[in-house]
């Protein structure tokens, strides 16, 4: 790697790529919201219940391939840093035929899916049924869904986000309108809200695509032979396998920190769920600025140059611990109204404001794991980004087993020092990120 002096790194490139990804964001809450609303309106509780378990399940089954996403943002950005406009575009349609491929796997495999969900969320009979119903209409949907994640990647990798907010804003947009016709308009129930969400998905993969036709119309994306060659698809695949084990991981503590929660009775359990919002709006609200990290380091490593690995790495940074300092205030002055909104109990409300400390705590100390992710991801070091993810789980299982004796405050300290023991680890192993350049 070479030793240059930084250039085009500027305030400026790090907000174009972080806000649209910010407002993309801010979107997804609102679809949830109306499909909830919308059955809502038909004013029996077993259609609600039938979208939120449908839902749920095919949610933790496309998060699956969530690797699709960061993996191919580094590998994309990598590419272009190094000047191969040919790998990138054939990049885009590796991450298809995996996306596509994916998708078809789960509809060849829906009956087990479907039943392995039940098994792990059990509901009502006709709460199943529903639920059923909405399943085997989204479905059909899965290898659209699965091929955004790889289509939205390219489109970060590439620098593209505001494409990615107005594929969002499309998709949603779209949605919620078929939301409103099919269940109130035509009386369609929990079929017509599977419904909206397959031609939201199915029409977003044809936009996607169209923000992707400058790709098409040049001669990689169909070069098969460098598509398919053996090496490249190996070191995407390795990647991915990383990247899902990291994902596993993080999620291994958000899942178990809701069960040792439970332990504590059905009131610390509420203000755990709560309170959980608060962190996953801050992760939210951060991903914009570690994308940018992703994208920024990702060219950086493809030109080889030292220098702009660096300032971008810096600069996208200090605009993310900017935020969450103004984040961590603003859940200071606002956190309590917030709980107060969320809840009517009295009990709740006392037990969340009582932890709401963590919560002001929570966006400081975790911005070195979420800012390090990203530039791991960016380049590609995702060996390391999944050793010390593995590394940071086990402190959290100690320190949970360490902390028992403190209640849900302890469970809260467990969960924050697993956040700033993945921020060291990765901080370490940062300087060898630098040497190598990915």
């Amino acid at each position: 790697m070479t030793v240059s002096t930084p250039r085009g790194i500027t305030h400026r490139r790090v907000l174009g790529i972080a806000l649209p990804i910010l407002l993309a964001n801010a979107t997804v809450p609102i679809l949830g919201v109306v499909d909830t609303g919308v059955v809502g309106q038909l004013g029996d509780p077993v259609p609600i219940g039938a979208v939120a378990i449908g839902a749920n399940i095919l949610t933790a089954i496309y998060w699956i391939f969530g690797f699709l996403r960061m993996g191919t943002t580094g590998l994309t950005s990598q590419a272009l840093g190094a000047g191969d406009r040919g790998e990138a575009d054939a990049l885009l349609s590796r991450a298809m035929v995996v996306g596509v491929g994916g998708g078809l796997a789960l509809i060849l495999l829906q009956w087990p899916i479907f039943q392995g969900g039940f098994l792990i969320s059990p509901a009502s009979p006709a709460v199943e049924e529903g639920a059923s119903t909405y399943m085997s209409v989204r479905i059909w949907s899965a290898p659209a869904a699965i091929a955004l994640y790889g289509i939205n990647g390219w489109l970060i990798g590439s620098e593209r986000t505001r494409a990615v907010l107005a594929l969002q804003v499309w998709m949603n947009g779209l949605n919620i309108v078929l939301d409103v016709a099919f269940v109130l308009g035509f009386g369609w129930g929990v079929a017509g809200v599977a419904f909206a969400t397959f031609l939201a998905e199915w029409s977003g993969l044809a936009l996607g695509l169209w923000f992707c036709r400058d790709a098409i119309q040049r001669p990689f994306w169909n070069d098969w032979p460098r598509i398919l060659a053996r090496a490249r698809l190996f070191r995407m695949a390795v990647i991915h396998r990383d990247i899902l084990l990291r994902s596993l991981f993080v999620e291994s503590i958000f899942v178990s920190f809701l069960f040792f929660g439970a332990r504590f009775g059905d009131v610390p359990l509420a203000a755990n769920q709560i309170l959980l919002l608060f962190v996953h709006l801050t992760a939210h609200t951060l991903d914009g600025f570690a994308i940018a990290a992703e994208t920024l380091v990702g060219n950086a490593v493809g030109a080889r140059d030292r220098a702009r690995l660096r300032k971008g790495a810096v600069l996208a940074s200090s605009w993310g611990a900017g935020v969450m300092v103004v984040f961590s205030v603003a859940v200071w002055a606002f956190g309590p109204w917030v709980i107060e909104l969320m809840t009517t109990s009295d009990e709740v409300r006392r037990a969340a404001k009582a932890l709401l400390p963590w919560m002001i705590a929570a966006p400081v100390l975790g911005i070195a794991a979420w800012m390090l992710d990203g530039i791991f991801v960016g380049a590609t070091r995702t060996v390391d980004m999944r050793n010390m993810t593995a590394v940071s789980t086990a402190i959290y299982f100690v320190a949970v087993w360490a902390l028992s004796g403190y209640g849900n405050d302890g469970l809260w300290m467990a969960l924050l020092i697993s956040l700033v023991a993945r921020g060291v680890t990765l901080g370490i192993r940062y300087p060898a990120l630098e040497r190598a350049g990915g």
